[in-house]
């Protein structure tokens, strides 16, 4: 199930305009969606022309950590409200999308 849920999560950030890259980590910003024991892992990789912006306006509100959430945030609500269970991984702003487990009555 993990397999299939990184590939509709992937389909559907890609669909919503997302940049979505490959699974590993290349440096390239944009998101990513790994396979993980519970689900799908979401991680986002800013720019480093961004990370330079951020830093030096480091004082003012809208810094990478602010960019960070708002993009967790919007990747959290679109997958919600496509009835996907999301919860924080990490300190780091990673998503987990877990997989949907079926309990037989």
């Amino acid at each position: 199930m993990p397999a299939e849920l990184v590939s509709q999560v992937r389909s559907a950030l890609a669909q919503a305009g997302f940049q979505v890259e490959g699974d590993t980590d290349s440096g390239v910003p944009g998101l990513r969606v790994i396979e993980f024991s519970a689900g799908a892992l979401v991680r986002w990789t800013a720019s480093d022309g961004f990370t330079s912006l951020a830093r030096g306006h480091a004082g003012r509100a809208g810094g990478d950590d602010s960019m960070k959430v708002l993009v967790q945030a919007a990747v959290t609500g679109l997958l919600v409200q496509l009835g996907h269970t999301v919860t924080e991984a990490s300190d780091d702003g990673d998503l987990v999308v877990l997989a949907d487990i079926i309990a037989s009555d």
